[in-house]
């Protein structure tokens, strides 16, 4: 449930801050004709974002088991690298986002209504793909069969909710820099559990070999039914008896992922401030944002 919040919360709240900014530039520059596409982009954002989570779930149920560990083994892969690609993304570009945003919708309202829609279905449409993608992979890696990791998403979007409201009407601030940089490194070791199970996935689809190969066997350490080992699985994907490969991907991708994305040289040599105005454009809060 833990690691499915995160999830909610991290992608939720970067889509919260693109929606923010571009309202408050619209209402800033007068210009609140045009809220009501940026709106209708948001709208079928998440509705695209839904739909692509219910083809998931549910075209899944129809494929036999070889079939489901290979799309799932497959997807998972994938998953972990559009996450990985977004945490280093977020922390190089933050600083210039605002900006970036500003100059898009410039462009968006020369060009009209259809514009607008575009520019905030697109901003907000990847956040929403990637955390349908990242969330199915986790939920299906996790298989407790509850409805946890469901709750646990919802409330890290409902939280992302607030707290972009919060910095649109100026009521909250954060060291947005710490802030993304303590949940990418988080997502990254949980990103490393999903890439391990999804190659125990493609293992089980015989499509990679040493299924029977175990690196250790922890089980009467660590039951999987015990409250600790659901825990475990449920925050980190721990698997108590992993194959050979599993740790191998693990190490190989948890280890230098996370010291390159927490190396303070290149991904955090500079600062600078981003504030976000609120309603009336007179009063605005700021958040240090690394470079």
């Amino acid at each position: 449930m833990f690691a499915n919040y995160l999830i909610g919360l991290r992608e939720g709240l970067e889509a919260s801050l693109v929606v923010c900014i571009l309202i408050a530039y619209l209402v800033k520059t007068e210009r609140r004709d045009a809220l009501r596409p940026i709106w209708i982009g948001v709208g079928a954002a998440v509705a695209l974002a839904l739909g692509f989570g219910c083809v998931l779930e549910f075209g899944s149920q129809e494929m036999t088991f070889e079939a489901q560990e290979a799309l799932g083994g497959s997807l998972s892969i994938i998953a972990v690298g559009l996450v990985t690609w977004m945490v280093f993304w977020m922390r190089r570009t933050a600083r210039h986002l605002r900006s970036e945003l500003h100059g898009k919708l410039d462009t968006a309202l020369r060009l009209g209504t259809g514009a607008l829609v575009a520019t905030a279905f697109l901003a907000v449409g990847r956040e929403g793909l990637e955390t349908s993608l990242f969330v199915w992979t986790s939920v299906r890696a996790s298989g407790d069969g509850t409805e946890g990791p469901l709750i646990g998403v919802l409330l890290g979007l409902a939280s992302a909710v607030v707290l972009g409201w919060l910095f649109y009407r100026g009521a909250l601030r954060i060291n947005l820099s710490k802030f993304f940089t303590w949940t990418g490194g988080m997502l990254v070791v949980v990103a490393a559990g999903v890439l391990a199970y999804g190659f125990h996935d493609l293992q089980e689809a015989d499509f990679l070999p040493g299924l029977t190969d175990k690196a250790f066997d922890i089980t009467g350490t660590i039951p999987p039914d015990s409250w600790y080992g659901t825990l475990l699985k449920g925050v980190f994907n721990f698997q108590a008896d992993p194959t050979v490969l599993q740790v191998t991907v693990w190490v190989l991708y948890l280890v230098p992922t996370l010291a390159l994305f927490l190396a303070p040289v290149g991904f955090a040599s500079g600062k600078g401030k981003v504030k976000v105005p609120d309603e009336q454009g007179s009063r605005g809060s700021e958040h240090t944002k690394a470079s």
